[in-house]
């Protein structure tokens, strides 16, 4: 029996260009970024239209984001009170690489200050990483299957590509489905700094030849996903398709990708084994390009291990130029801007690259945004890759929905 093909009708994001999924897509390719101090924080984020005060005050920033971001993701798939599926058929699952981490920095501090009795009872339901999962089944009464992926980087990939496999299986009708993270906290930095993966200019660009490490940022990413027939019958908007996923462990170092790229590339030919095209079914990649000389070139190896000749005339860019990394929200984020990407028909742009590394071989890199063409090729098809910490590679394939709109 073919696979159920599964809907992505609605989208939403927090990220630094700011608020909705809308203006992440339209500053990304107007080739804006958002950085201040070398991270792309969130600086005018504001939870209060979707939340009350007395809920802000119980939720940590990384769920606030997420809450913030599915509240846009469920309206724009036209989800009101009453949920267009059982609540029982409906699945909530949020990646996060770090969870609550304000939350556990706030109350160590009011511990060692005030002692044991001034520590928060709330301390712990804010801090858990699957509190955005959580709070979001709680606020939109979803009692499907719940639970947060934490694989580092790869989390929000991961769990959009297994609310995809619920749906496929029958266990689900609908997913809500993402990523989210508010890592930018000084003993972050300074560990990723320490560790060499963070960029110490700050103004480092992923595959550019003077790249120095990433850059960390903070947000969340939502998609809704729907059986494609169901979504139809209920005359659901259809941003994109979800047509394949797949992923990979390295087992090769803690923190560094394996240089060979060879179990990433694995991901990369299961996700279009599975979305049931070649290399040359694609017309976009949104690379997961940190900026880390490590990580840069083990993708490149990755795709062209899995892409093969084609990889060189396939539009690639990284929107961590213009958002930062946002670790477990990364995959999620870049997901939502591949839908958007496809949707409106044009690939955002590495932002600042100038001087891309030759020694990643021949890349077509999306320096200014660029109209996105399927030229009789079928229809417009990206890949979103993401690769985390302990080795973990998440591989999605995302299709233009029929009648898109153009730039």
């Amino acid at each position: 029996m073919a696979a159920r093909a599964v809907a992505v009708t609605g989208a939403g994001a927090v990220t630094s260009l700011g608020t909705g999924a809308g203006p992440l897509h339209r500053r990304a390719v107007a080739g804006e970024s958002a950085f201040a101090g070398g991270e792309g924080r969130c600086a005018d984020f504001d939870p209060a239209p979707a939340l009350s005060r007395r809920e802000a005050r119980r939720t940590d920033r990384f769920c606030q984001f997420a809450l913030v971001a599915a509240a846009e993701a469920l309206a724009g798939a036209g989800w009101g009170r009453e949920l267009p599926y059982e609540p029982e058929r409906v699945a909530c699952l949020v990646g996060s690489g770090v969870g609550g981490l304000a939350t556990f920095e706030t109350q160590a501090t009011v511990l060692a200050a005030d002692g044991p009795e001034a520590v928060s009872p709330l301390m712990v339901p804010m801090m858990m990483a699957n509190a955005a999962a959580a709070q979001i089944a709680l606020r939109h009464g979803l009692r499907g299957e719940s639970h947060c992926v934490i694989s580092a980087c790869s989390a929000g990939a991961q769990a959009i590509g297994a609310g995809l496999r619920l749906i496929r299986s029958g266990e689900a009708d609908a997913a809500v489905v993402g990523g989210a993270e508010a890592a930018t906290s000084p003993i972050v930095r300074a560990a990723f700094l320490n560790a060499g993966a963070l960029s110490p200019t700050g103004t480092s660009v992923p595959f550019d030849r003077g790249r120095d490490g990433f850059r960390l940022g903070e947000g969340a990413g939502i998609l809704v996903l729907e059986d494609a027939d169901a979504a139809r019958e209920r005359g659901a908007p259809v941003l994109a398709e979800l047509a394949g996923y797949a992923a990979s462990t390295d087992a090769h170092h803690l923190t560094a990708p394996d240089p060979a790229g060879e179990s990433a590339a694995r991901a990369v030919r299961g996700a279009l084994a599975d979305a049931g095209i070649t290399p040359a079914d694609l017309h976009y990649i949104n690379a997961h390009g940190t900026g880390t000389v490590l990580n840069d070139r083990a993708e490149a190896a990755a795709l062209r291990r899995g892409l093969g000749d084609a990889l060189a005339s396939i539009p690639l860019s990284s929107t961590k130029s213009s958002v930062g990394h946002l670790l477990g929200a990364a995959g999620a984020v870049e997901a939502v801007a591949t839908v958007m990407a496809l949707h409106h028909r044009t690939a955002p742009p590495t932002v600042g690259l100038r001087d891309p590394d030759p020694e990643l071989g021949a890349l077509d890199h999306v320096t200014t945004a660029r109209p996105l063409t399927a030229n009789g090729r079928g229809p417009l098809t990206a890949l979103s890759t993401s690769f985390g910490f302990g080795g973990h590679n998440a591989v999605l394939v995302l299709r233009a929905a029929p009648g898109g709109r153009a730039a």
